[in-house]
């Protein structure tokens, strides 16, 4: 470990000396930095903390960063056997069999979303106009106690890809034995509207076999999406159901080796496997980056008013130890030595307010973690991001250097000479 030289060391001691010394002083120079390293901290707290939110948001809806995704439709029958079989019981992939559903009265057409685009305004405007079943005859069937949902029918525990956020109840269990009964969790759009509407708990597939089968609603999750969305067990719902016409969306582990092994069987089909790569930490860099360097600029601007006010209080402080550091002179010590002092002083001040500034935006974070919490599930587990710290560490030393400099020259420039006008 390297130890400080005996001059350095000497500077140090002196300034905090001096610090102790002029308590009302250096509170003077706190308040006038505290405001400029708190505005840096905020903004790099606030844009890593926007930087994860957006992240945390596109995990939900795209994936993880790394997680190749490879989307199929309009395959041959057996399609969907393939990929199922390719897939089944891996930890490295997921399928994602994709239908249409409806749960509650057969033979009418779902309730939709009223016309500002949410199952809350269809209760006071009333529902849009969607004829989701017609009849032979071509009318419409009258709107009745249904729903319709993007029903996900999974191979495996998807969350590995895509961290859906817990609300309540309980996720999809993958090993235990079918259930008769299929077991539904819902994400939280397709919970409120079920929570809006009571309808009969039977659900029917586009194109499927099975008639009015009753599901388990086990579980609610924040999946991202704006849309209600369903999901269930493959092996339960491909016991009451046909899916050929169904879409498949399969998400892989980086370079599997099933990726080649499903490429190779569909081409046996003569299809082709397209698949891309999540990147949206990549995408979004340069839109964060603009946002940190725009906001980091308006608080170095406020930071620079508070350099100002401690340079004004260290050159008053020098002006009043002229003798003092004269007489330091007399008895042979550097100029070095006394520029060091007066900034050792100010950069002991930065950093004292820097960690004022950090403490206090870290506990104004945990308040407002602790009171919306419960509303926001990215906010409950929410911690102080360490880059706010060092930016505000960084900050207040910047802050000490350009506030001491000058005071530090003209301390060192006192001539021998003063402490005998004195």
């Amino acid at each position: 470990m390297r130890r400080l030289s005996g001059r350095n060391r000497s500077a140090l001691i002196i300034g905090m000396q001096g610090i102790r010394a002029r308590k009302l002083r250096t509170l003077l120079s706190m308040v006038s930095l505290f405001l400029g390293i708190l505005a840096v901290v905020a903004v790099q707290a606030g844009a890593s903390i926007a930087e994860r939110a957006l992240l945390a948001d596109m995990e939900l809806t795209a994936g993880l960063d790394g997680t190749r995704v490879a989307d199929i439709y309009g395959g041959p029958p057996g399609t969907v056997g393939v990929v199922t079989d390719t897939v089944d019981g891996r930890t490295d992939a997921v399928a994602l069999i994709q239908v249409s559903a409806v749960i509650g009265e057969s033979g009418v057409s779902p309730i939709q979303p009223g016309p500002s685009g949410g199952y809350e305004d269809a209760v006071t405007e009333g529902p849009t106009d969607f004829c989701h079943q017609p009849s032979p005859a071509g009318a419409c069937p009258p709107i009745g106690r249904a729903l319709s949902v993007n029903l996900n029918a999974l191979t495996g525990d998807v969350r590995a890809f895509r961290p859906y956020r817990h609300l309540s109840g309980e996720w999809l269990s993958f090993g235990t034995v079918p259930a008769m009964s299929p077991r539904i969790v819902l994400n939280k759009e397709a919970a409120a509207a079920f929570a809006l509407y009571p309808v009969p708990a039977a659900l029917r597939i586009e194109g499927g076999t099975g008639d009015g089968v009753t599901p388990q609603f086990v579980g609610v999750v924040d999946d991202g999406s704006g849309w209600p969305q369903a999901y269930v067990r493959m092996d339960e719902l491909s016991a009451w159901t046909a899916t050929d016409s169904a879409g498949i969306q399969v998400l892989l582990a980086g370079q599997t080796p099933v990726e080649q092994v499903l490429g190779t069987k569909l081409r046996a089909k003569g299809m082709e496997l397209g698949v891309y790569e999540v990147q949206s930490r990549e995408d979004f860099k340069q839109q964060i980056d603009l946002m940190r360097l725009l906001f980091l600029g308006l608080s170095a601007f406020v930071l620079l008013i508070g350099v100002a006010g401690v340079l004004n209080v260290g050159l008053a402080t020098v002006g009043e130890r002229v003798e003092e550091f004269a007489l330091r002179r007399a008895v042979g010590t550097p100029r070095s030595l006394l520029a060091g002092i007066v900034l050792a002083e100010t950069l002991l001040t930065g950093l004292l307010t820097a960690a004022a500034a950090i403490g206090f935006a870290a506990g104004a974070l945990k308040v407002a973690t602790t009171v919306l919490g419960s509303s926001d599930p990215f906010l409950a587990g929410l911690q102080f991001p360490w880059e706010a710290a060092v930016a505000g560490i960084i900050a207040g030393l910047v802050a000490g250097v350009l506030g001491g400099f000058v005071p530090a020259l003209r301390a060192a420039r006192i001539p021998i000479a003063t402490v005998m006008r004195a």
